[in-house]
């Protein structure tokens, strides 16, 4: 099988896999950052295959919708690259990407964290896709899909949050724009990820000001 086969088949096991998902981490998430992924990586030295290929399954089984299991979505995506007899060096960088992209593990600092290139690509397309717009539209869908309030005046938001903490929080909506989404334009690691996130940044500040001045009743 061929890059393009492998790639099609992909694509076909993403899409019956997460067919129903939560509209924040569905199929179309998938494609968004696969396409901002092979963006960014025009710019970058990189390995497109595996850039195309972690971004296609780097959410194939989120944590958050298996009691926190992180070891799910690796497992799925391994085990499905081997039925499709991908080599088992590709695999192995797939799994370690699929292990370390998502934010709440760079709240944790471990000397054997795992880095290349092509995760600091896929990591940058998809922390795009948490802000912006499309951000703010993704954190009030699965807020509503945890029955969390909009927003809380008496809950302040935590700074400076542990992995644990981060995982366990079942603050407000708004309060994650201060806990994750607009600390993620400095958390950028290629330049082309940071000249997107900017313009995606300075549009959720300008939503939380309309957002603050509507909940107080605008004059």
């Amino acid at each position: 099988m061929n890059k393009a086969q492998i790639l099609n088949q992909t694509i076909l096991f993403v899409k019956d896999t997460l067919h129903g998902a939560e509209g924040g981490h569905d199929w179309f998430h998938i494609e968004r950052v696969w396409k901002n992924a092979k963006h960014i990586a025009e710019n970058e030295e990189v390995d497109l295959f595996i850039v195309e290929l972690g971004a296609l399954l780097h959410d194939i089984a989120d944590a958050k919708f298996y009691d926190g299991d992180e070891s799910i979505g690796p497992k799925k995506a391994g085990e499905f690259l081997k039925s499709i007899d991908v080599n088992e060096d590709i695999i192995h960088h797939i799994i370690n990407i699929i292990n370390n992209i998502s934010y709440k593990n760079s709240l944790e600092s471990k000397p054997e964290n795992f880095q290349s290139k092509e995760l600091e690509v896929i990591q940058d397309a998809d922390r795009l896709d948490a802000i912006g717009a499309i951000g703010i539209a993704r954190a009030f869908n699965y807020g509503g899909f945890k029955n969390r309030e909009l927003y809380n005046p008496e809950i302040k938001p935590s700074i400076n949050l542990s992995k644990e903490s981060y995982k366990k929080s079942k603050a407000p909506t708004i309060n994650h724009f201060y806990e994750k989404l607009l600390l993620l334009k400095d958390k950028m690691n290629t330049k082309t990820g940071r000249e997107l996130a900017t313009k995606r940044h300075q549009f959720m500040e300008q939503y939380l000001t309309q957002f603050y001045n509507e909940w107080e009743g605008e004059k």
